[in-house]
């Protein structure tokens, strides 16, 4: 059954963000910036990202801060392959507004209702262009969290924000500190707009990329075992 929501808040306080970064440019300033508007925010983050904001955020702001891992109570899995696919985080993510059953299972697991994924992906183009580039090279940076949290938290502009792109933060901290740390569906409904195109133009250049390799040239860049 596909729920077919009614109900919808125009202006949504920020209160739970997960920032999960390839590219940190500005990500520092933007934290900061989230903090003064929003004051009961707090960020949950990965890896990198989390020592990252640590650091730029010194002992106040790390105050703030919870790794994605101490809150869904799974490590991250070694390489960083599988950090934040969770149910607690998608539950959180996708849960729809004026639903009751989504507040029961919410209420059930613990888990935090997300009004806002800061999130850009693995730089799979450019890491594919590098000379002397393999496949396997390529491989590696696909990005599948990323996708995914862009993805969940943009169909659900209904209540969350989505950030794919670190040239919106400026417009994103002057709209919350006009509106006491709220953002507007509007808003929620353009940054979901521009998600999906980030992600339909990822997965198209993965595939492009794909597509133009021999079998060969991806046999070639592994040492088969078990070959007959």
């Amino acid at each position: 059954m596909i729920n077919r929501v009614v109900d919808v808040d125009d202006y949504v306080p920020i209160a739970n963000a997960i920032v999960s970064v390839a590219d940190k440019r500005g990500l520092a300033e933007l934290a900061r910036s989230l903090i003064a508007a929003c004051p009961a925010i707090r960020f949950y983050s990965t890896g990198g990202t989390y020592a990252f904001l640590s650091d730029a955020l010194g002992a106040s702001g790390s105050a703030r801060l919870s790794s994605i891992s101490d809150y869904t109570g799974q490590p991250e899995m070694q390489g960083g392959l599988v950090k934040t696919l969770d149910f607690k985080i998608y539950l959180g993510l996708l849960s729809e507004p004026y639903n009751e059953a989504h507040a029961a299972d919410l209420r059930r697991t613990g888990a935090v209702a997300f009004d806002l994924v800061i999130s850009n992906l693995y730089p799979f183009e450019e890491s594919a262009a590098k000379t002397g580039a393999t496949v396997e090279d390529a491989r590696a940076n696909i990005d599948i969290g990323g996708v995914t949290l862009l993805r969940a938290a943009a169909k659900n502009f209904l209540r969350v924000a989505v950030v794919s792109d670190p040239s919106d933060y400026g417009e994103l901290a002057e709209e919350l500190a006009r509106n006491e740390g709220r953002l507007s569906l509007k808003r929620r409904f353009a940054l979901a707009q521009k998600a999906f195109a980030h992600t339909a133009a990822y997965d198209a250049a993965i595939a492009r990329y794909l597509r133009e390799r021999a079998p060969s040239e991806a046999i070639g860049s592994y040492a088969l075992r078990g070959k007959r």
